[in-house]
């Protein structure tokens, strides 16, 4: 074999080499990576189905339901315009509570049902993601909107 094409044997192999490690990345990194919802884009159907992604926003109060084995918890997680269930089994973090914020890992089943696997409660004011709070803040404004536009009967 002359040097040029040892030379391009080997270009050629490094260049497939570089191939293979980046579709290897590509492919770990999606796997890996999980997405953030708020509860009103839950409800309009742009999470996916059986995919882990988070759902984050406030537990509600009074719903908060833990069954006979001491494990499963049942909530709702609401942006106060929208509310999604959710499914826990496990150990709830000590600062989980009815009117505070959370934030919730797992995976949402064909009935609207979030299993989560993970949950993350807040400790301060400061903890809330960025699209959770906005959410929360757009909902709000959009109950006083609606609020000052009823109309009084006559």
């Amino acid at each position: 074999m002359k040097p040029r094409h040892r030379r391009l044997a080997m270009v050629v192999t490094g260049i497939a080499a570089l191939g293979v490690a980046a579709a290897l990345v590509f492919g770990a990194l999606e796997r890996n990576l999980v997405f953030f919802f708020t509860p009103s884009q839950v409800a309009a159907k742009e999470a996916p189905i059986g995919r882990t992604f988070r759902i984050g926003g406030l537990v509600e109060s009074g719903s908060v339901q833990r069954q006979g084995d001491g494990r499963t918890v049942h909530f709702v997680v609401t942006d106060t315009a929208q509310r999604i269930p959710v499914v826990f089994q496990g150990l709830l973090p000590d600062l989980f509570r009815e009117g505070k914020g959370v934030v919730t890992q797992g995976t949402l089943d064909g009935s609207g049902v979030f299993h989560a696997t993970e949950v993350l409660a807040k400790h301060d004011e400061n903890y809330m993601p960025v699209e959770a709070a906005d959410a929360i803040k757009n909902a709000h404004a959009a109950g006083e909107k609606a609020a000052r536009s009823v109309v009084p009967g006559r």
